[in-house]
């Protein structure tokens, strides 16, 4: 189980690292331009494209870093029970605007997150 949480860890932050890159990266009118599923920018003002683009970047170093220098473990979990409420309100913005195909992928995040804390809460914590 180990293992697989690790897979899973790896997988959704090297998602929410490029995610959150191109939030930091580029301006809120090429980051929308990037496609349909990134229209819910629209939404939102280029300052608080960037705060998301921070929150997740900083989520994603809490998830990865601290099991793998062996500090402050307990971490691991929590960022991951942020990132999930971070999924919830993506979700939501895309229930608002009725974007349910986009929506089912935030959700599909948000349950992989909670699975993630849960595996290092419950199941397979870190010592």
């Amino acid at each position: 189980m180990n293992i697989a949480l690790w897979i899973i860890t790896g997988v959704l932050a090297v998602a929410f690292a490029s995610g959150a890159a191109g939030q930091l990266l580029l301006p809120k009118e090429r980051y929308r331009a990037l496609g349909p599923s990134q229209h819910w920018a629209d939404d939102f003002s280029a300052g608080k494209i960037k705060a998301i683009g921070t929150i997740k970047l900083i989520g994603v170093i809490g998830l990865v870093v601290p099991p793998l220098v062996g500090v402050a473990v307990i971490l691991s979990p929590l960022a991951a029970c942020g990132l999930a409420l971070l999924m919830s309100g993506a979700a939501t913005t895309r229930f608002r605007r009725s974007e349910w195909g986009y929506m089912v992928g935030d959700v599909t995040f948000l349950l992989a997150f909670a699975f993630v804390a849960w595996g290092r809460f419950a199941l397979v914590p870190f010592e």
